[in-house]
């Protein structure tokens, strides 16, 4: 027969404090954290870039990145929003896979997802294909949208045109302030 033991009351907190500790994060930090607002769209600085075409695949990559331009560390809580429209009613919506995990994003501090997309001409993009110059963003979490130009590697103007229903996006990952 099996047994299973429970941590109970101040035991299971000791615990905890312990294993965050032991993390080389302190409980202190990690309740600080839990205080901290969801970032907000607006207090963002949006970029998209588009990155090219993977090497002999068919699959586009762009890098969708926000920067905190507040004066305050927010947390950023999940997959961010991305659309780009095609006329009024019609889009291509991002599409998160896998756990995005929460984390604080400082100052300065930048938030970047890979995303992913069928190009058009690519074997298999099918016949609805979408090219835009700008695309739609938001904060996870946050109802507020904005819009951002398309940008290539040297940051200059261009259109994305992919194809699909969907863009396939990365977990969010943290990059240091400045980067």
């Amino acid at each position: 027969m099996r047994t299973t033991t429970r941590l109970t009351g101040g035991l299971a907190v000791l615990m905890a404090g312990l294993a965050l500790t032991a993390c080389g994060t302190s409980t202190t930090e990690a309740q600080d954290d839990t205080k901290l607002s969801n970032c907000r769209t607006a207090s963002l600085k949006w970029t998209l870039v588009l990155l090219g075409k993977e090497k002999g695949g068919s699959r586009g990559d762009a890098r969708l990145t926000a920067v905190n331009k507040g004066l305050d560390a927010c947390v950023f809580n999940g997959y961010p929003g991305i659309e780009i429209h095609y006329g009024k009613a019609e889009s291509i919506d991002g599409a998160g896979h896998g756990h995005a995990a929460s984390f604080p994003l400082a100052p300065k501090a930048a938030a970047t997802v890979d995303v992913h997309y069928t190009p058009r001409g690519t074997k298999g993009a099918g016949d609805w294909c979408v090219r835009q110059g700008e695309a739609v963003v938001w904060a996870p979490r946050d109802s507020d949208r904005t819009v951002v130009p398309v940008l290539d590697r040297h940051r200059k103007a261009t259109v994305i045109d992919a194809c699909g229903e969907t863009l396939s996006m990365a977990p969010p990952r943290h990059a240091p302030a400045g980067n």
